[in-house]
Parts: structure tokens; C-alpha cells; sequence
């Protein structure tokens, strides 16, 4: 089920309805109804691949409660290694097995040996990657004794499951999230009021920016040889923008459900494109995962502990398996290594913690120096991207190799103008600016209107939530699938 559909729409206050005026005196009915509703919003887009939430739960839930009663180191590891298997296993077979077993004939080809195999026609279970991330985080974390298994069933069941965030995340902490399930709920209208809004502006990240943006990206992107240098830029940051809102877009509306519910989310993305390094930027980017792999993954790594050699291995192991998690496509990894290849010189000059606050904390403007920090690693970024979008290896190449060779010709400028006064017109441009706008004048807080709608009178206020409203209805794209869905 899509946030932004119909369906959505009637299954949202439906559930509501029943948690505050029907399960609210007994906790566990609250808790059951989260799973219900969670099993129907999955299977709404598939029911078969409900078996693999219901299996990967039981057995995490199983784990966790051997870790406890268990003392011996070894068996513990093993338990360990059980539920990382079958969690693992799952998210391989279905999103890479077809990508190893291309790569294997491929690297045997080149020795003169030709193998046959059969590829799987396999549908990617939607969300498979977060909820294998968020299920794991609980199993790793009681067996470092860091977090109490729980004995209640339908409590896990419900952390593991959660609609909200089962399908694009954010990827929640155990430790964060499963103890809200264990408290008694009381609504809280300002919570609710605030959640609301935050799903008003995921909205609008979604429908008005991020759809229009995909569809003069996927204009340029899928017949990219026949546009100019200019206009491949022009493609280039299009898809900049629909990335971020498609997918901040998701967490805002993910965020603001749950706030509806009485669950406070971690914030996934804190303004990223107004960093001013790529440190900073991975710091504001998909908070959930970068953080995932930092607990998880680079810190049991050594972190940036010990000589130049393992920082850089470290670092490169990081975003490498970053890139792969978003994808079983050589673009992926590549885009993963690029943005190592940025980080680098930060950590080995120990400069990735350079900006740490906000830009511009306090201030209206920011500084010469600021705009052009904040312009390079942006520029850094949307070449980055170009990787992320294209269909494979070569076509990136390509596209970067017309871009840069193609903005020393004049027509091409010519080109890109005519383009956007016959295709893309001037009102969309011009709502893409008044958003980056609202997103600088927000960024001292979780979301862009979550403060300065509240610092104008109630007139003023309610102004802006109907022209949003208003820009949802008559400035829309056409509907797209969200990005993080395929992952």
C-alpha cells in the first residue's frame, strides 16, 4: 500500500478510529491492532511474502530469549550467527542471487570456460532490506547484552512489523523503538497536530517535488544522447531533487503516521543539501542506515582506530557495502566508492568532524564561504547521482562524458532554455526554488515547517497548509513508486 494512494487514505483513519476509541483501555489489543494493520498495509502489495516477516520474527524472537538463559560464549555466537544466516539469507537469495550468478559466468567467461545456468524469475519482497536491518539490530544488541530480550510476542512482532516504517524505513534501534511498545499510549492532540503536519510536508516532498522531478529526469536520463551538455546537467539535478524528496519525503510521512500513533522515529534526513562537506552530508543522508553501518559494521571494524592502511580499508568497506545494500547493480557499488573516494581526504586530514552544527546556526544568511562549501559538495553529489540513476556502468560514463565535453557548445545552452520554455515551463522551477527556500529557513528543526508555520498567526499558518494542499491538487506529478521501494 502506497502512502500517497486512495487506499491509504481509507486505511489510515480506519485504523485510527480503532486504536484511540476501540483498543485504547488494553494495551496489548493496541499492540495486536498494530500488527493486523501492519500484516493487511504489507499484504496489500503481496500477502505471500507476509511468511517471511512472520518467519524472520519468530525466530529473532526466539533468539533473543536463548541469549538470555544462555552462558556459554560459544553457543551464544552460534545463536548469533543462526538468526544473522537466516536474515541474511533471505535478503541474498531474493536481491542478489541472480546478480552472483551473472558475475560467476561472467569472470568464468573470461578464462575460456562457459557455464550454463538457470537465472530465477524472483519479485523483490518490498522492504526486505530495512526490516532484515531493523530485526537484526535487536538480535545483535541482546546478544552484546546491550538490550533485554523481550518476552512479549505480539510486542516484537509489532517493533518488527510496524506499517509506518516496515517498507522504506527509518530503520529502527530495538532500543528506541521496541520499548515505546511496552508503555501505556495516551493521545496527545499536540503530537498528533505536529504529526500531521509532518506528513503534509512528506506529501509535498513526494507528489509536487520529487514526481515532477522523475518525470524530466527520466525525460533526459532515458534519452540522455540526444540532449546537450547543459541539459544533461539540468537531467542530472532533477534527479538530485527527486531523490531527496521521494525518499525524505517517505520518512516525513513514515515519521508523522507514527507520531499519530503516539511513537516518536528517529530522524532520517537533516537537511543534507545544505552541507558543506560530504562528511556532514553522510551525517544529514539516511541517518537510519548510516548509522546502522557505523554500530554495526565500521566500529567492530576498528572505526577509524589504527594506521592510514585501515582507515582506508575501513572506509571503503563502509560505503562499498552502503552502495551494495541499495542494489544488486555494479552502479550501486560504484556510486558506494565514489563517495569514499570524497570522504577520504576528510578523515585522513581528520576533518570529516569539521561541521558538525547546522550552517548558518542563527543566521539568515550564510557566508561566502559556507555558499561555496555548500555548492561543491552539492556539485559532488549530483555527479555522485548520475551513478545511482543510470541503467548500468556504461551508461554513466557516457552520460558524465556528454555532459562535461557538451558545456563548452553554445547550442547546447540554447537547448536547455528551449527546453524548459516548451517542455518544463516556469512554474514548476519556480515552486522547486520556494521549497529550497522553505527547507533554508526550516533548518534549525526536524522538518521545514515544523517551527516557522508555528512563528506566524493562526491566519498566516493555515494559508500555507492550503496552498500546500492546493499545490498537492494542481501542481502534482504523475505518480511514481517510491525510489527506497526496490530496495
Amino acid at each position: 500500500m502506497l502512502f500517497n494512494s486512495i487506499d491509504f487514505a481509507i486505511f489510515l483513519p480506519i485504523v485510527f478510529t480503532l486504536y484511540w476509541f476501540v483498543t485504547n483501555k488494553n494495551l496489548k489489543s493496541q499492540n495486536f491492532l498494530i500488527v493486523v494493520a501492519s500484516y493487511v498495509f504489507y499484504g496489500w502489495w503481496d500477502w505471500r511474502f507476509l511468511s517471511l516477516i512472520v518467519f524472520s520474527t519468530f525466530i529473532d524472537y526466539s533468539v533473543g530469549l536463548k541469549l538470555k538463559t544462555e552462558n556459554n560464549q560459544t553457543r551464544r555466537k552460534a545463536l548469533l550467527w543462526i538468526s544473522i544466516l537466516v536474515n541474511l539469507g533471505f535478503l541474498g537469495f531474493f536481491k542478489y542471487y541472480n546478480f552472483f550468478l551473472d558475475n560467476f559466468i561472467t569472470a568464468f567467461s573470461f578464462v575460456g570456460t562457459e557455464i550454463k545456468a538457470n537465472f530465477l524469475n524472483i519479485i523483490l519482497p518490498v522492504g526486505i532490506s530495512f526490516y532484515t536491518f531493523q530485526t537484526l539490530s535487536y538480535t545483535i544488541d541482546v546478544y552484546k547484552r546491550k538490550l533485554e530480550p523481550t518476552k512479549d510476542f505480539i510486542a516484537f512482532s509489532a517493533f518488527v512489523s510496524f506499517f509506518p516504517q516496515l517498507v522504506a524505513g527509518p530503520i529502527e534501534r530495538a532500543t528506541n523503538l521496541l520499548p515505546q511498545f511496552y508503555r501505556k499510549r495516551v493521545f496527545d492532540y499536540s503530537k498528533a497536530v505536529n504529526g500531521m503536519r509532518q506528513i503534509l510536508w512528506g506529501l509535498f516532498k513526494k507528489i509536487v517535488i520529487a514526481d515532477n522531478c522523475a518525470e524530466y529526469a527520466n525525460l533526459i536520463f532515458n534519452n540522455s544522447t540526444d540532449y546537450s551538455g547543459s541539459t544533461l546537467v539540468l537531467g542530472a539535478v532533477f534527479f538530485t531533487f527527486q531523490i531527496y524528496g521521494d525518499f525524505s519525503g517517505y520518512s516525513d510521512i513514515a515519521i508523522g503516521t507514527s507520531r499519530l500513533f503516539g511513537f516518536d522515529l528517529m530522524q532520517n534526513f537533516n537537511f543534507p543539501y545544505f552541507s558543506r562537506d560530504i562528511a556532514e552530508f553522510w551525517r544529514r543522508w539516511h541517518i537510519s542506515l548510516s548509522t546502522w553501518f557505523r554500530d554495526y559494521l565500521y566500529i567492530p571494524l576498528g572505526g577509524s582506530r589504527g594506521g592510514t592502511w585501515m582507515k582506508v580499508r575501513n572506509t571503503f568497506i563502509i560505503f562499498i557495502v552502503s552502495g551494495f545494500w541499495h542494489g544488486a547493480n555494479w552502479t550501486f557499488i560504484i556510486w558506494g566508492a565514489l563517495n569514499a573516494i570524497y570522504f577520504l581526504p576528510l578523515l585522513l586530514t581528520k576533518n570529516n568532524r569539521s561541521h558538525i552544527e547546522i550552517i548558518a546556526k542563527g543566521k539568515l544568511l550564510p557566508t561566502f564561504r559556507e555558499i561555496t562549501f555548500m555548492l561543491i559538495t552539492f556539485s559532488l553529489s549530483v555527479l555522485a547521482w548520475i551513478f545511482f540513476r543510470a541503467e548500468n556502468i556504461g551508461h554513466a560514463i557516457q552520460y558524465i562524458h556528454d555532459m562535461l565535453s557538451g558545456l563548452k557548445y553554445q547550442w547546447g545552452y540554447v537547448q536547455t532554455i528551449n527546453l524548459i520554455h516548451g517542455k518544463i515551463g516556469y512554474i514548476f522551477p519556480l515552486i522547486l526554488l520556494l521549497f529550497i527556500l522553505g527547507e533554508w529557513l526550516g533548518r534549525e528543526s526536524k522538518y521545514a515547517i515544523e517551527n516557522i508555520s508555528l512563528k506566524w498567526g493562526r491566519l498566516f499558518r493555515y494559508a500555507l497548509y492550503y496552498l500546500i494542499i492546493i499545490a498537492l491538487i494542481w501542481f502534482g506529478g504523475e505518480e511514481q513508486t517510491f525510489i527506497y521501494f526496490q530496495f
